[in-house]
């Protein structure tokens, strides 16, 4: 998912909110419906999603506000208001736009048409404070708050659950990024001081409190984004694709690493390749890891959950190979500092940001510390942001 080509230019406004407002005002000729819909981010649970594991995203205060309004035709018009940018299409013709970010909403849209659901033309204006190359979601963000709009506007009867397939679909399809369901699942289900436990599998979920009064998430953007990150993406699928075929031919049952044990993982692949066994063995830990987890936070015991993260990063970067120099930076200053519980890379890999919980009264000296090491270090200014786990895809008016 590309923030960028969404959000190239991030908190325009202190208020996106107001500047939504304020631009529907001077241009529709109705009063909008508006949506605001929420990033995201993923505590514990990192390329467990395409093996039927386990993650634990949530919501955040970070959000995409859009407004809407009904047209009499079947055009459509939408306005990027952190681009500047504007597109016009007819529901008669949809075709991918060579802007691509109109096509979060046209994926939308066409998905809507091929389930057979009413609409007709509508007008859309959409910005938000979403940090740019965060890896925190703006494109899911963007197609929940234009699905659960319309939803509202021509009373679709979607239930949330067929809400977050369609937006996945949207992006599969159209859009043509093939990404799993945790980020849509988010925006839309997303609970204000809780995490989402979601079985990747199943779909099925449960919500784990996160009320901790005396932390804030934070998130440190390296602002790097290695040329490795998709290329590895789609080999470490592959991999784990292996580990699955090896097992399988001694228990056919076995269809994904949910199904697979250490047990398994010792006898039928680390004889074959030690780097498919390292792959895998970081899989069926980290879904593992996830439960465990959960069962720290019912248990209130923050300080191992945070531990489980560090381990998470561990196994990120010598078992996966996903991480970097500067995410193990920040992994490694963060393990140091005494306010912090738990940091870890956060997203797919070879950059992006890392996930820290930090103690309320040790965030500024710990952002401070952090932004000059690693400046140091890299010749990068580091970017950093405080985030609260919030309600998912809502009214707003």
């Amino acid at each position: 998912m590309s923030v960028q080509e969404i959000q190239p230019i991030i908190e325009r406004s202190a208020s996106p909110a107001a500047a939504l407002q304020t631009f529907c005002d001077a241009n529709f000729n109705a009063a909008p419906l508006v949506i605001r819909a929420a990033g995201r981010i993923n505590l514990i649970g990192e390329h467990t999603d395409y093996n039927n594991g386990f993650v634990l995203p949530a919501a955040i205060d970070k959000a995409i506000y859009l407004g809407i309004i009904k047209r009499n035709d079947q055009q459509l018009r939408f306005h990027a208001l952190d681009l500047d940018d504007h597109y016009t299409g007819s529901l008669d013709n949809l075709q991918p736009s060579s802007k691509h970010w109109p096509d979060y909403l046209l994926g939308v849209v066409q998905q809507l048409q091929q389930k057979g659901y009413p609409i007709q033309g509508f007008e859309c204006a959409f910005g938000g404070n979403i940090p740019q190359g965060a890896g925190l979601s703006s494109s899911a963000a963007l197609e929940c708050a234009v699905l659960f709009a319309l939803n509202q506007l021509f009373e679709l009867n979607i239930s949330k659950m067929d809400m977050a397939r369609l937006a996945q679909a949207a992006e599969n399809n159209f859009v043509g990024v093939r990404c799993g369901i945790m980020d849509q699942f988010a925006s839309i289900f997303g609970k204000r001081q809780h995490l989402i436990k979601l079985d990747c599998g199943s779909l099925e979920h449960e919500y784990i409190p996160f009320r901790f009064d005396d932390v804030k998430l934070v998130l440190l953007d390296t602002q790097v984004k290695h040329s490795l990150a998709s290329s590895e993406y789609n080999t470490r699928r592959a991999e784990c694709e292996q580990g699955v075929k090896l097992v399988s031919r001694h228990h056919p049952e076995v269809s994904s690493l949910r199904q697979v044990s250490m047990d398994m993982l010792d006898a039928y692949v680390k004889p074959f390749n030690t780097v498919t066994y390292n792959r895998c063995r970081y899989v069926v830990e980290e879904i593992q890891r996830l439960q465990d987890a959960c069962a720290d936070l019912i248990k209130d015991d923050l300080s191992a959950f945070g531990q489980r993260m560090f381990a998470t990063h561990e196994g990120l970067d010598k078992l996966y190979d996903v991480s970097c120099a500067e995410l193990n930076w920040l992994a490694e200053m963060a393990s140091g500092e005494s306010g912090v519980l738990g940091a870890r890379m956060m997203g797919g890999g070879f950059g992006g940001c890392t996930i820290n919980i930090v103690q309320t009264d040790a965030v500024e000296d710990f952002i401070a510390k952090a932004g000059q090491g690693y400046q140091q270090q890299f010749n990068i200014p580091l970017k950093a942001y405080v985030t609260s786990i919030e309600d998912g895809c809502r009214v707003m008016a």
